[in-house]
């Protein structure tokens, strides 16, 4: 049994949702009913609990390979993975911190940058790269020189999630430490590490030494080890991020002509401060320097429209539309996790790219849709162009799925790993039980 139980806040309403789902596996060899029994509370109330049930074991793992030791410190690689499935890291990009342990400084770096050198004046003529207790770190943007370059930096801060492209979910760099010790008895651990990322929600444990790292040399024929390996892990939760939903979900068929709109006051109210009209062209004021919205009834920067299009006997097929209402952000390398117990049989998928997730061995119900690299990978800011759309064609199971009451339309929907406001469940353009088969 997994039951949740989760705090939800809004600007007006502080409220408890409790659920419980019971899950049941089965085997076709045996026939044999399996049950699975796990309790779990999950309170989140506090902001400070991260848990994912479509991601249980998304995290960003954060390594730091001491690589040779220098007369007063050492040289080292951290590398930076997202294992997140669905939740990308986006423009401009992430900002990794901490504090260090002693009065170390960094002599220099390559593939990123401190953002503040500090005070480093009791230096005569070597003057190092930061003298900053707690450095702030940034990736380096693509363009910079080749010999500022190693290998997987200089993406500007940019990751993409895991499910999307794990190639491009990698980040690296190389700095060289002073004052630090040079053996691995001397060496101090950084403390305090920070990640701070575009919509933060983002809190990293304390750094734990692992086994060495092991590197294979290009030719293959030769292994070296990390004289020293420590590991950081930084989990990300949607209430420390944000006090409210940023995505809902809006819903039509083509059996009624009305919408099912977002709810109202999804992701906040309107008021003549935080939301703009639509202008021409999908200008904004140019007195505005801060992210601006276009004035909706549900004041959500991104909605989801899920429209069913049509319902044969064997197949049926919907709509996906993701728009862009914030005038002032792009969203690059955008993920979209829908939830409904036909994607199992999606035979077709257009525009989008698609791929299965399967966060529970024995169910098969999650799909995690992504643009396509140059064409819809970005998903621009509110006006002409921002949006993208996707058609499914799904073929019907016909011992779990019929297209009424409801079963057209998902159970959950995640924008950039962040859960869309459902429209409430007696509202939904319900197929009738006669109509629309062909």
């Amino acid at each position: 049994m997994l039951v949740h139980l989760t705090c939800l806040r809004s600007t007006k309403i502080s409220s408890c949702i409790f659920w419980r789902n019971l899950t049941y596996f089965f085997t076709m060899e045996s026939k044999i009913l399996w049950s699975s029994y796990s309790l779990m509370f999950l309170v989140f109330c506090s902001g400070a609990v991260a848990y994912d049930a479509l991601d249980p074991n998304g995290n960003i793992t954060i390594k730091w390979d001491v690589i040779s030791w220098t007369p007063d410190g050492y040289v080292a690689v951290l590398t930076m993975n997202n294992f997140q499935m669905y939740r990308p890291i986006t423009s401009p990009g992430w900002t990794l911190g901490w504090t260090w342990a002693k009065n170390e400084v960094i002599w220099s770096m390559v593939g990123a940058q401190a953002i503040d050198q500090g005070d480093c004046s009791k230096f005569r003529s070597n003057i190092p790269h930061s003298c900053k207790r707690n450095p702030a770190i940034v990736d380096l943007l693509p363009n910079v020189p080749y010999n500022q370059q190693i290998a997987n930096c200089c993406k500007g801060g940019v990751l993409a999630s895991m499910g999307n492209d794990p190639s491009a979910a990698l980040s690296a760099f190389q700095l060289s430490v002073g004052s630090a010790g040079n053996t691995d008895r001397t060496v101090k651990l950084p403390k305090n590490f920070t990640l701070i990322a575009p919509g933060g929600g983002y809190t990293c444990g304390p750094a734990k030494i692992i086994r060495p790292t092991l590197f294979i040399m290009p030719d293959r024929r030769r292994i070296t080890r990390a004289m020293m390996t420590w590991r950081v892990i930084c989990t990300y939760s949607q209430f420390l991020a944000s006090p409210k939903p940023t995505c809902c979900l809006s819903l039509s068929s083509f059996h009624n002509g009305s919408i099912t709109p977002c709810p109202s006051c999804s992701c906040g109210c309107q008021n003549s401060s935080n939301c703009v009209m639509k202008t021409p062209h999908g200008n904004v004021p140019k007195k505005v320097n801060k992210p601006v919205l276009r004035c909706t009834k549900h004041m959500c920067p991104i909605n989801v429209h899920w429209h069913v299009k049509s319902n044969y006997k064997k197949y049926w097929s919907a709509k996906i539309t993701i728009t862009n209402f914030n005038y002032r952000f792009n969203h690059t390398q955008w993920t979209l996790v829908v939830q409904h117990p036909n994607l199992n049989n999606a035979t077709k998928v257009s525009s989008f790219a698609y791929k299965s997730l399967m966060p529970y061995t024995a169910i098969n119900d999650t799909a995690l849709f992504y643009g396509r690299k140059s064409y819809n990978d970005v998903l621009m800011q509110a006006g002409a162009k921002g949006n993208v759309h996707s058609d499914l064609t799904l073929e019907k199971d016909g011992k779990t799925i019929a297209l009424k009451k409801g079963w057209a339309f998902p159970r959950r929907v995640y924008f950039n790993g962040n859960p869309c406001v459902m429209p409430s469940p007696e509202s939904y353009p319900y197929l009738p039980n006669f109509a629309g088969t062909r």
